[in-house]
């Protein structure tokens, strides 16, 4: 009898539009098995490192000097995730095969053939002692795809099944990815998610998001100003494939907008961002997953239960859950799709998905930094 094989120990890590924290997962990874999680982790980003790479996203004075050094900040920041993860599994750095590290996205230019992430991949392997899968995007946008988003390949490995299925991805972006029975997996960015209300509630409140929607909830969508930020984005209009971010929403996106709309009460513009989130996202499914009738919701935005409620009510015949029910924590799903792509780097497995990118053909995605 041949014995099991020894599962592979890999570490994903995340810090994603909202730039609010960093997130990290272990993981062990099998052939037959869903990986399972042995521990997660959350840092706060460093408000002075969160800034910086905000400020980051527009063009400035001395950024690429500046970009150098948010991006061994936030490699410090990783490395401290990576170590409260070793010691809550009890494993040391030499059985860990890598780790999978996003980095930070602060330009996002497909059709111009780049795309950057913030990152210091070889200051990480060497303050660690593992090696870093990183730069997932840059060789689907050298083969003609949109680099983005990265996670469908995930999601189909994960929730596949006999049965359409959508999952989306509340982060700073909204996302999702269509899994239909013996298809291709179909996924693209719907819009912002997160991004542009943690930026008002910022501003109006002092707080970095709206706790549990409920700041949102007390206001009232203004429906004049809802069909203006939709109508006036002719990206939201495009068909996929296609992928966006801060570059394109943005505060001065979301300030030329509310020209004319002064009366509006800050509260009842939360409301009604909250509704362009919930809008292009139950529109997206409508055209694209009709046939879908469940809807599995992962990352940060799960928590906004007044953003659940909306979509729920937009898509009254679709079964919402989150992915805390099908097994894996929410908010550990972005974080545990980078150390499934750094598995499938180690494996050989091709996770560029011209499906959903748009790609000329299937890519190796990501570039190892030995420890």
């Amino acid at each position: 009898m041949s014995q099991a094989q020894e599962p592979r120990y890999l570490i994903g890590l995340m810090s994603g539009t909202s730039t609010d924290g960093a997130d990290g997962v272990l993981a062990a990874f099998s052939d037959t098995a869903r990986p399972q999680i042995l521990a997660s982790a959350s840092l706060r980003m460093p408000q002075a490192l969160r800034q910086e790479l905000l400020d980051l996203n527009r063009a400035g004075h001395n950024e690429l000097e500046r970009a150098g050094l948010a991006s061994c900040r936030l490699a410090d920041l990783y490395a401290q995730v990576v170590a409260d993860l070793l010691a809550q599994a009890n494993l040391p750095a030499s059985r860990i095969a890598a780790i999978g590290a996003h980095g930070q996205t602060v330009r996002h230019r497909p059709e111009l053939g780049f795309t950057i992430q913030l990152n210091a991949p070889a200051q990480l392997a060497e303050n660690t002692g593992i090696a870093v899968v990183a730069d997932f995007r840059s060789r689907d946008v050298a083969a003609g795809g949109q680099g983005a988003p990265l996670v469908p390949a995930f999601h189909e490995a994960i929730f596949a099944g006999d049965r359409t299925v959508t999952v989306l991805n509340l982060g700073g972006i909204a996302n999702i990815s269509i899994l239909r029975p013996g298809q291709d997996v179909t996924g693209f960015d719907t819009g912002p998610a997160n991004v542009l209300m943690d930026m008002w509630c910022l501003a109006h409140t002092g707080q970095p998001y709206d706790k549990d929607g409920a700041w949102s909830a007390g206001g009232k969508v203004h429906q004049p100003l809802l069909a203006a930020l939709i109508e006036s984005e002719p990206w939201l209009a495009l068909p996929p494939p296609k992928s966006t971010g801060r570059d394109l929403f943005n505060r001065a996106w979301l300030q030329t907008r509310l020209a004319g709309f002064e009366t509006v009460t800050p509260q009842d513009v939360q409301a009604t961002l909250r509704a362009l989130t919930a809008e292009t996202v139950a529109q997206a499914i409508r055209v694209h997953a009709p046939d879908s009738q469940t809807l599995i919701i992962c990352g940060g935005g799960t928590g906004n239960h007044a953003l659940i409620e909306d979509l729920q009510s937009r898509l009254p015949s679709v079964q919402l859950s989150t992915s805390d029910a099908h097994g894996i924590a929410s908010q550990s799903m972005e974080a545990l799709a980078f150390a499934w792509l750094a598995h499938a780097f180690l494996s050989g497995h091709p996770a560029g998905t011209p499906s959903v990118s748009g790609a000329r053909r299937k890519t190796i995605l990501g570039c190892l930094y030995p420890a």
